[in-house]
């Protein structure tokens, strides 16, 4: 049994595995004032409920874009739960997966560990040339051969960034939610046009994304391309897209179960 740990600019995302079945998973606030003990006080409630004992953890693999809560992570998995561990805590770095996915950047080590370990699941599910949507804090584009190679993306502010901005950059727009959706474009109150502007308009800058890319990584051909989105508002906004063939929204830990068992 091994625990998969993503850790998130806003939310950290856990799974636990045994014999290659994701048994449990977890999501959680990231705050980067955590302490090892508060997140072994968190997580140890987490695993009580869902019946896994502590000692049954033979393995962790963690992946972070936010070193002071990967400073406390390690803080947390050292102290609490590594009685029975049979390898070292694996931590995803660009060189330690560089047999998995070969990152063709001018400065490799800029890319976010998540975002190579999406490009590694992904390729692993559909072997051709995609496009990996994660919508999360960001909304990161990344682009992936047929050969597993990263290419590199685009990267644009996410959905909640945009609607905070508007609040508080503005006297009269209010916070508001957008999981309750327009049915027209066209909004007859404040709030409704901005449901519309946000969903529609993050529908077609997407769509637009997605083509210009596809474009570029084809160059006119006819072959195999999927496009895929994971991340928390995947399922929100893939109904306002036209070009997203598939949702996962595990994409992560999925990524991070088979680096794990192929490199850990």
């Amino acid at each position: 049994m091994f625990l998969v740990v993503d850790i998130g600019n806003s939310h950290t995302v856990t799974g636990m595995y045994e014999n290659r079945e994701l048994i449990g998973h977890w999501r959680i606030k990231s705050d980067d004032k955590s302490t090892g003990d508060e997140l072994a006080v968190c997580y140890h409630a987490l695993f009580v409920m869902a019946g896994i004992e502590i000692d049954n953890i033979d393995g962790i693999i963690i992946s972070s874009v936010v070193p002071t809560l990967q400073t406390a992570w390690l803080s947390c998995c050292e102290k609490h739960f590594a009685s029975q561990l049979k390898k070292d805590i694996f931590i995803v770095t660009v060189d330690k997966i560089s047999n998995m996915i070969d990152v063709q950047l001018d400065n490799p080590g800029e890319v976010g560990a998540d975002r190579l370990v999406n490009g590694i699941a992904a390729w692993k599910m559909n072997q051709c040339k995609q496009i990996v949507i994660d919508f999360g804090t960001a909304i990161t584009f990344d682009c992936v051969t047929e050969k597993c190679a990263y290419l590199g993306g685009a990267i644009l502010p996410g959905i909640a960034i945009s609607l905070e901005a508007l609040a508080n950059k503005t006297a009269k727009l209010p916070h508001i939610d957008v999981s309750d959706v327009p049915e027209k474009i066209i909004g007859k109150t404040t709030v409704q046009a901005m449901k519309s502007g946000v969903l529609y308009g993050y529908g077609a800058m997407i769509d637009g994304l997605i083509k210009g890319i596809r474009a570029e990584m084809l160059m006119g051909s006819d072959e195999p391309f999927k496009v895929v989105a994971t991340g928390g508002m995947a399922n929100l906004i893939a109904p306002f897209t036209h070009s997203i063939d598939m949702i996962e929204p595990m994409l992560t830990l999925q990524g991070l179960e088979l680096i794990y068992n192929e490199l850990a």
